[in-house]
């Protein structure tokens, strides 16, 4: 390869890693919009105070279905039709969704929207980290993912402060976004791994395939159980924050936006260590092992702060975001597990059914809730997750340095 053919590699990389990036960025400003403004936005269509939970959980769990099923439609696309089509139509779904969000008046109309946004926004992360995965060389990918991570849950921070000028602009400014980051996406190159298998015959994009094969489908179902404690800690220990105060009789009045914020600042400061740690000692699964046990002694820590002030809430919030910053590193290893023709399906859909996750993780936390109370509950949740995903972990083979162009047979 000439110097100008390596310069231009080097060059379209680092701007793939750059939208990428961005397009986790875009991706976490619309998870966390809503469990920012939740209260006040539902306050402000008419929802009774007494139903804000029930209510907000509804609409969470809707949202996070769209996820759900658009994770294996862009999922297969991607691998059907290119990586590239995927960034470009799930954004542009999204965008429209999140315009349409800030003209809402009423719960159910609310539900549906985040439903479409849910979809459209399905395909960003997955396809992105694909891409790097692709693109870069085995020894460096992990880099880049460790920067989509660092950049992209920074969006958490924009969300919380664009709320603070009402929720509806929040919205459309989530929207506006979406539009900057669909015109910065023209001149992105499609994967090199993609390109040497898009005219061949075999079977790309077979959500099927990881149902077939009992050896690939408990890795499939595996990847998927290590990325459950981290979305029940964001979407039930923080998000819950007015029933949780409550409960650990925190002293003040407490901030679910501001503890988001926290959180994911500390996320992405974890994710760039779970990055560096997987990188120095050149193993995936040990930086995952160090962080799944790290986020069960955070959570112990935040249910033991019984009277907790509202400065120390939001310390407990950052300590917990970093314990569970292995989001990136997580998705990484999923993508490394399988081969070229299903690498986007795996990818897109395994962190989207995590998200998904977090619908019978609320449910079941609910049900407990009934049983045992708040803190007894999110002690027993936070112990079966934990325990499922180590684990996996265990069950999954290392996978870096792993050479990715090779394909999965039918």
């Amino acid at each position: 390869m000439t110097d100008t053919a390596s310069n231009k590699l080097t060059r379209n990389a680092v701007f793939l890693v750059l939208v990428a990036s961005l397009g986790y960025f875009v991706d976490i400003y619309d998870l966390l919009i809503f469990l920012i403004v939740r209260k006040q936005s539902l306050l402000d269509i008419g929802v009774k105070p007494v139903d804000l939970l029930t209510k907000g959980i509804n609409i969470v769990n809707w949202q996070m279905i769209g996820l759900l099923l658009g994770g294996i439609l862009w999922g297969v696309l991607g691998d059907k039709l290119g990586r590239i089509k995927v960034l470009f139509g799930s954004i542009t779904l999204y965008s429209l969704a999140n315009f349409a969000n800030g003209f809402v008046h009423d719960p159910e109309t609310y539900a549906i929207i985040r439903f479409i946004a849910g979809i459209g926004l399905a395909g960003e992360l997955g396809a992105g980290v694909t891409l790097v995965s692709e693109t870069l060389s085995k020894e460096k990918r992990g880099y880049g993912t460790m920067i989509v991570a660092a950049v992209g849950l920074f969006g958490a921070a924009a969300a919380n402060i664009v709320a603070k000028y009402g929720w509806r602009d929040a919205y459309f400014v989530g929207g506006g976004l979406g539009i900057l980051l669909l015109l910065l996406r023209i001149g992105t190159f499609e994967s090199g791994m993609f390109k040497n298998i898009k005219e061949t015959t075999v079977s790309k994009g077979n959500f099927f395939m990881l149902f077939t094969n009992w050896s690939r489908f408990k890795k499939y179902l595996f990847c998927i159980l290590i990325g459950a404690p981290l979305w029940y800690v964001v979407g039930v220990l923080i998000s819950l924050q007015p029933e949780f105060g409550v409960a650990l009789h925190a002293k003040g009045k407490l901030n679910a936006g501001d503890g988001i914020l926290y959180a994911y600042i500390a996320i992405a400061i974890g994710g760039v260590a779970a990055g560096l740690l997987s990188q120095l000692t050149r193993s995936r699964k040990l930086a995952m092992y160090v962080f799944l046990t790290l986020s069960v002694i955070s959570v112990i820590v935040y249910l033991r702060a019984d009277g907790m002030t509202s400065s120390e809430y939001l310390w407990l919030c950052a300590f917990m975001g970093f314990c569970v910053g292995y989001w990136t590193t997580f998705i990484t290893i999923a993508a490394e597990q399988f081969g070229t023709n299903i690498r986007s399906t795996v990818a897109t859909t395994v962190p989207n059914f995590v998200r998904g996750s977090l619908v019978p993780i609320n449910l079941a936390f609910l049900a407990l809730k009934g049983h045992y109370g708040m803190i007894t509950s999110g002690y027993i949740m936070m112990a079966i997750l934990s325990i499922l995903a180590l684990f996996s972990v265990s069950q999954l083979k290392e996978t870096f340095g792993k050479d990715l162009d090779y394909l999965e047979a039918d």
